[in-house]
């Protein structure tokens, strides 16, 4: 019960938080969808879902990279003012 109450709440607000107009909200997404995750897995892989355990590493490859892109990389000037 508590793996599904965080798997809804962390799937729900990264999907919310992909939505908005705002770049300081949405860089938030990856934070919750990665942070999701953990509960991913260990639901799968008590139900023995292993296609769903393969999916949750594409899932948690893609999160990543936010969190890379949104929270971890320097910021580059792209030369357009």
């Amino acid at each position: 019960m508590i793996v599904q109450a965080a798997i809804a709440f962390t799937g729900f607000t990264a999907i919310w938080l992909t939505q908005s107009k705002r770049d300081g909200v949405r860089r938030f997404a990856c934070l919750f969808g990665l942070a999701g995750q953990p509960f991913w897995f260990a639901s799968a892989i008590a139900a023995e879902q292993w296609g769903i355990v393969v999916l949750c590493c594409f899932y948690t490859v893609a999160w990543a990279r936010g969190v890379w892109n949104n929270w971890i990389k320097p910021e580059v000037p792209d030369g357009r003012g």
